[in-house]
């Protein structure tokens, strides 16, 4: 039985594409507060209280929210120029090697993320000011790396068919590839 690594990524797409959506929704939030802040300094010389602990945790989960999205549709940093000079072949297997290279990458942020969690758990680590329990933070934070690594490794198994096989898109999808909704709608 051979794994469909397109029809995989269009699962994960609309879960990374709510997770972004969420993160933005969030950025937008604390931006807004942000600037409230800033309002409050000036004109009362009352800050909110706590808000400037809140935004190392907001911004914790906020930055990994685009994560998954980015992987899906292949928003890494590439130099094709290279596999470009070379060729289709060659250069489908230069991409398999960032993949791999971008695999092993996320699974040692998400290993790192889930020892990081466990350690802010067990020592009660707090923001330094409004003494906010930071480790349910972080865990969401470490919910989304982890879920980068299936959608990771969906994208590595696509490459990896394509280098293969000479053929085929890869494991990446186009921002705009509404074929999953086509199909099922």
């Amino acid at each position: 039985m051979s794994i469909d690594s397109r029809a995989a990524s269009q699962k994960l797409n609309p879960w990374a594409h709510w997770i972004a959506v969420i993160g933005f929704l969030g950025l937008l939030v604390a931006a807004v507060i942000t600037l409230l802040d800033v309002v409050m300094r000036f004109f009362f010389n009352q800050p909110i209280e706590g808000w400037d602990d809140m935004t190392e945790l907001v911004f914790a989960v906020v930055i990994v929210t685009a994560f998954p999205a980015g992987l899906l549709q292949g928003h890494n940093i590439t130099i094709r120029f290279l596999g470009a000079g070379l060729g289709n072949r060659p250069s489908n297997w230069l991409e398999l090697f960032g993949a791999l290279l971008t695999f092993l990458f996320i699974a040692g942020i998400a290993w790192q993320f889930v020892v990081l969690v466990f350690e802010y758990r067990a020592n009660g680590d707090t923001t330094m000011t409004a003494e906010i329990l930071t480790w349910p933070w972080w865990t969401v934070a470490m919910l989304i790396v982890v879920f980068c690594v299936p959608i990771q490794a969906v994208v590595l198994h696509g490459h990896f068919k394509r280098a293969a096989d000479g053929g085929g898109p890869g494991g990446t999808l186009d921002p705009g590839d509404d074929s999953s909704q086509a199909r099922e709608g």
